[in-house]
């Protein structure tokens, strides 16, 4: 069986998303990302980036959200085309959301919440950022009813992480209208209803 590793984080839920959609089996491991268990030593044996997720598929032990995506899809045949402008458009969104949207929302929330003094110009540069690549989604998704064309895939399950995680940003949907549709369909897919129940019930009780 599938093993994953993971928390309620914006990257950790993209691999159940896919696992659900896909209908394979998994059992997923709580890492604690809040209380540091990322950096215990069996974890970062299985990754030296002390990051999750991880997938563990037999002998592969696999990190990185968009790689362990990839995986998944090329693995069933599923949720990424084998050729031709359609493949390429979900790379073109899994890189655009690994090197633009993610960071950039990964460092709005940052800069907003942990630093110990403000930093006005980090938030400004990072939300800044964060707002615009929202934008830029919502002009694809403007064309298109999912992120790389008209069928839902990897690239929709990249985005979707952190979008779900939106306010960490101190983003909102209000005005980008093409994202706020686009996210609503994508919430109400069961696939990805049973994978936030399951990546919601590793949070601790409070």
């Amino acid at each position: 069986m599938l093993e994953v590793y993971a928390f309620a984080t914006p990257n950790s839920i993209k691999v159940p998303i896919a696992l659900e959609e896909l209908g394979l089996d998994y059992e997923l491991h709580s890492v604690n990302v809040r209380q540091g268990a990322q950096k215990a030593p069996d974890f970062v044996a299985l990754n030296p980036n002390a990051k999750v997720p991880v997938l563990v598929d037999g002998d592969l032990v696999l990190t990185e959200s968009a790689a362990i995506l990839v995986h998944l899809a090329e693995k069933t045949g599923r949720l990424l085309p084998a050729s031709g402008e359609g493949r390429a458009r979900v790379f073109e969104q899994l890189f655009f959301h690994a090197s633009g949207l993610g960071p950039a929302f990964g460092q709005s929330g940052f800069f907003q919440r942990f630093t110990a003094e403000p930093q006005p110009i980090a938030i400004e540069r990072f939300l800044g950022e964060a707002k615009r690549t929202v934008s830029v989604l919502d002009g694809v998704l403007s064309r298109h009813r999912y992120a790389a064309g008209d069928a839902f895939t990897i690239a929709d399950i990249a985005h979707f992480g952190w979008l779900w995680r939106r306010e960490f940003a101190g983003v909102g949907l209000e005005d980008t209208p093409h994202v706020a549709r686009w996210y609503a369909d994508v919430a109400a897919r069961p696939a990805v209803q049973r994978a936030l129940s399951r990546i919601n019930a590793l949070l601790p009780s409070a």
